[in-house]
């Protein structure tokens, strides 16, 4: 047996590819746990028994009040149409150049400054921070998570939801991953005996993985604004301040809750499972919840050598979402420490999907199904259970946006599944919108997200576009499918990458952020790249993924990205049709064959991934990026977008006609903010008077987000206000009034 240091592959660059259909071509050849008593107020003393297994726990009162929140103001809606301010005409800040400085770089006028990194404290009695990383495992279930990601501010009035309240809020934000080298005071330390099962050759720590499991979740904190008016402070009593990971009980809720196909040993009726994980995007529920997704959940399971004891229907379903046998869980290798370290039954051992009891209840073979959710998280009940709503499908989701509502009409959200050639979906409520359920809580998300539709997007070569339902017994999605015979809503559900290739869905070029405009109702999709597209036989040029193209004399496919946007039929949410355009090209701005879009120095981007039309109508652009990156850092831009159709006809330089909106300017789209050398932008929300934008910088590459002459980078939340403390892009404001 050796030991072995190694550095660990950033989870977050997993770019999953399962899809083995053949659906684009086919399309365009047709068109063209624990709780606050049990948390260490410490953290040091790093023994052998740390080392290898669990801490001891010392206790800590509790002496909150969790009783239902009274909404204040319930006829506001949750986010105003337009807004209290209208949209700029032009963008008149002076745009941000390219950087790679190892510091962050904001539009003149402005000031960005670190909030919340990485271990903050989200209650008294625990330690801050300490750069030797040695903070107990155990802590960071009320901590600040790792690379922090998907966020909203929920205004706060009492002690209750207020869509338009901004001196004080819960910030609610996502950690989808961790970067284990940095996290732990060992490093990504590995054991390696390669006498063992195959499954087990790789061993790592029970206290490195028990800090990894808590550092995954979501993190509620509350905010009050300062005492000169400018930015916030956390609130570190607060009973709200809370870290839900990927030890937190939740409940599975909608058609797939006690499904055969969702039943484990920690759960046989298949109604609740352990934990949330790789939480990525967020969105916020018209009623005042925050929604979390579930991205890359295959990262934290492995699977041992079992075809044999499932249906062929099943492990080809276990397959589409990239878990073929003898995967030992990726990096992360969750399922390796010895059982005798585990401090809760089943800690490690139910990251392992491989089935090897006599039936289901008997191991964790259905663990995986019971991650890739949509999950409804309560931030006004520190007591609630996480929701996930297994009615809008199981898919690594990126983020989840709902249209604006409109009474006695369905609720709609748009999704994305972030792999390539995956797809784009959407579903609609069956219960139809009351205003009367604003600040409703779970129960009026058990109203509208546990039964309706789930659809899938099919994109003509013409620019129309259509909408195919997944529900069990159309569309082919039945028992006589060959590859997956469907025996009900919940096995549709729950391979719903699999229903939609059999109803034809069109791949696309990694379908990250949805955002839906407040001004025009139409919706908008960062593809972010795929280096697979016109390079695989199975990805094709489409009209609607129209780039591959040469870089250094090698093809990479699509590797800067694009933006495609569609208007609903008639304006309808719900319709099942729809017309589309390509919004933006992303590519170097000297990229000129790639240029489609006219960018310049001052607004050319890269991948782009992070997408959210503030309740203005402007629309702010984040990258997560590797092709530009020796040029300039991940970035925040600012855009002014029209509508779909504004544009013209072009042909891309691989020869694929499509359709571009109206050329870039520096009227229109501007760089806003460059980030720290190595890091991603993403994450973003802004206070209701539009006077505070937070964003979020993960896995910077330096010792940005260092504490107290620290060297480790920490993830962290940005807090952007303006030096007079003003509105945010407003042109021209009244300071005491605060409109424009």
């Amino acid at each position: 047996m050796t030991l072995l240091n190694k550095e660990l592959e950033l989870a977050h660059e997993i770019v999953e590819d399962s899809n083995p259909t053949n659906n684009t071509d086919f399309q365009t050849i047709i068109n063209r746990r624990l709780n606050r008593r049990s948390i260490l107020k410490g953290g040091t003393g790093l023994t052998a028994a740390a080392f290898f297994g669990a801490l001891p726990l010392v206790g800590c009162s509790d002496d909150d009040d969790n009783s239902r929140p009274i909404v204040e103001n319930g006829n506001d809606a949750a986010i105003p149409a337009q807004g209290d301010l209208k949209r700029p005409e032009t963008l008149k800040f002076n745009a941000v150049a390219h950087s790679t400085a190892e510091a962050m770089t904001v539009a003149d006028g402005y000031k960005a400054e670190i909030i919340l990194p990485l271990g903050t404290p989200l209650m008294p009695g625990i330690e801050d921070w300490k750069d030797n990383r040695e903070q107990s495992a155990e802590s960071f279930e009320w901590r600040m998570g790792d690379n922090h990601d998907g966020m909203w501010f929920f205004g706060k009035k009492g002690n209750g939801y207020d869509a338009k309240a901004a001196e004080n809020g819960l910030l609610v934000m996502n950690h989808e991953y961790v970067n284990s080298e940095e996290l732990s005071p060992f490093g990504y330390y590995v054991i390696q005996d390669k006498d063992a099962a195959p499954l087990f050759q790789s061993r790592r720590l029970a206290s490195d993985i028990r800090r990894e499991v808590n550092c995954h979740g979501v993190a509620v904190v509350e905010m009050t604004r300062r005492a000169d008016g400018k930015g916030y402070e956390m609130v570190s009593t607060s009973k709200y301040n809370r870290r839900i990971t990927s030890s937190t009980t939740s409940q599975l809720a909608g058609p797939v809750a006690g499904s055969d196909l969702v039943k484990t040993k920690f759960d046989p009726t298949g109604y609740q499972t352990r934990g949330i994980n790789n939480n990525c995007g967020a969105g916020l529920s018209p009623w005042g919840t925050y929604l979390t997704t579930e991205e890359n959940f295959l990262g934290v399971f492995a699977r041992g050598q079992d075809a044999s004891q499932l249906s062929a229907g099943h492990n080809h379903g276990r397959e589409r979402y990239g878990a073929s046998e003898n995967s030992p869980g990726s990096r992360y290798l969750w399922h390796t420490p010895d059982a005798k370290d585990a401090i809760i039954p089943d800690e490690f051992s139910r990251w392992d999907m491989t089935a090897v009891g006599t039936n289901a209840t008997e191991d964790y073979r259905n663990g995986f199904n019971t991650f890739g959710y949509i999950t409804e998280i309560d931030p006004f009940d520190p007591k609630s259970m996480p929701q996930k709503r297994t009615a809008m499908g199981r898919f690594a989701h990126e983020n989840c946006a709902y249209a604006p509502v409109e009474q006695g009409k369905p609720v709609v959200f748009y999704m994305g599944d972030d792999a390539r050639g995956e797809y784009i979906y959407k579903f609609v409520s069956n219960a139809v919108w009351s205003n009367s359920d604003i600040g409703g809580g779970l129960k009026a998300g058990d109203k509208y997200l546990n039964d309706g539709t789930l659809y899938v997007a099919i994109f003509n070569e013409d620019g129309s576009g259509e909408w195919k339902a997944l529900i069990h017994g159309q569309n082919g999605l039945d028992a006589s499918n060959s590859e997956l015979p469907f025996s009900g809503q919940d096995e549709v559900l729950i391979f719903a990458r699999a229903a939609a290739d059999v109803v034809g869905a069109t791949k696309m070029d990694r379908p990250e952020w949805v955002s839906v405009s407040p001004m025009t109702g139409e919706v908008y999709v960062t593809l972010t790249n795929n280096t697979n597209r016109g390079v695989k036989e199975d990805q094709p040029l489409s009209a609607s993924n129209p780039r591959s193209y040469q870089v250094d004399g090698k093809n990479r496919g699509n590797e800067n990205g694009h933006i495609i946007r569609w208007a609903e039929a008639g304006g309808d949410h719900a319709a099942m049709s729809f017309e589309w355009d390509i919004y933006l090209f992303a590519t170097p701005y000297d990229l000129t064959a790639e240029n489609l879009s006219q960018l310049n120095d001052s607004n050319d981007l890269s991948s782009p991934d992070g997408l959210y039309f503030d309740p203005r109508g402007v629309l702010w652009i984040q990258t997560d990026d590797g092709a530009y990156t020796d040029t300039t850092s991940c970035m925040l831009l600012a855009a002014l977008p029209g509508k779909v159709s504004d544009g013209t006809a072009i042909t891309t330089s691989a020869g694929q006609q499509t359709r571009v909106g109206m050329p870039a300017s520096n009227d229109n789209i501007k760089r806003f903010f460059v980030g720290p050398e190595g890091c991603e932008v993403t994450g973003i929300t802004m206070t209701p008077d539009f006077k505070t934008l937070f964003i979020n910088i993960q896995h910077p590459g330096n010792s940005w987000g260092a504490i107290k002459g620290g060297k480790i980078p920490r993830s962290a939340t940005v807090m952007i206000t303006r030096d007079d403390g003003g509105v945010i892009l407003a042109e021209s404001f009244d300071t005491a009034e605060g409109v424009a």
